[in-house]
């Protein structure tokens, strides 16, 4: 699996590419993001390891540019730590965050997490299942986890595939945003983790409902959580 580093940094890549290498990845690298949108187009990248303070294009630029044209999995490694930073980052098209300085084992993890999610809802092409119909138009092959609207596969990023999911396994309930996180992110609830599901929730919407500000299938219960239709 190859794995594309970018960052301005030499000192970082290489303690990327020394750290990846050891768990038997293949690493390329890049210094800013416009060299990292022609090789994640050029193909054979499996995930992207961004910064965001880059020369030419920041990381949130490229990626932006990238969902153009792939669902690539983005892991951000930045220095940047507020919400308004990782906000922004996820609205890109990014799929998880790290903040500098970082724990190799949780980097590895994320990476492998990333990995594993995307070779099973993007990757893997299981074909024809156990369909379910839902509002809007919006039909599901439980098998696969392929999720279509008006016939059309919609492509979700990982977190977004991984709330829907999980509010369809409890279909009717209302579950919280701290329960959410939890489940989806693995990691501990912070002041922080509302803004990640809500930001997440909303791109979720926008590819799923007719109107994503009056939602049909994925609803707010105000003080409580999301409840799936």
């Amino acid at each position: 699996m190859k794995i594309l580093v970018v960052d301005d940094e030499a000192d970082i890549r290489k303690i990327l590419r020394l750290l990846l290498q050891k768990q038997g990845y293949t690493v390329c690298e890049a210094t800013n993001g416009t060299d990292a949108v022609g090789l994640v187009r050029d193909g054979g990248i499996g995930i992207v390891i961004m910064d965001i303070m880059m020369p030419k294009m920041n990381g949130v630029e490229a990626v932006a540019q990238i969902r153009g044209f792939s669902n690539i999995p983005v892991l951000f490694l930045t220095a940047r730590s507020l919400d308004a930073d990782k906000e922004e980052a996820y609205l890109s098209g990014g799929d998880d965050y790290l903040v500098k300085p970082f724990s190799a084992k949780e980097l590895l993890l994320k990476v492998e997490s990333l990995l594993r999610r995307y070779m099973i809802y993007e990757g893997k092409n299981k074909g024809e299942g156990r369909v379910l119909s839902l509002a809007c138009g919006i039909e599901v092959e439980l098998d696969s986890k392929t999720v279509r609207k008006n016939g059309e596969t919609v492509s979700l990023r990982d977190k977004e595939s991984d709330i829907f999911f999980y509010l369809l396994d409890r279909r009717g309930q209302t579950v919280s945003s701290g329960e959410i996180f939890e489940a989806v992110w693995a990691e501990k609830v912070l002041p922080s983790s509302a803004n990640n599901v809500m930001v997440n929730m909303l791109n979720l919407r926008k590819k799923l409902e007719d109107d994503y500000q009056s939602p049909k299938l994925i609803k707010t219960v105000w003080g409580k959580g999301y409840r799936f239709e």
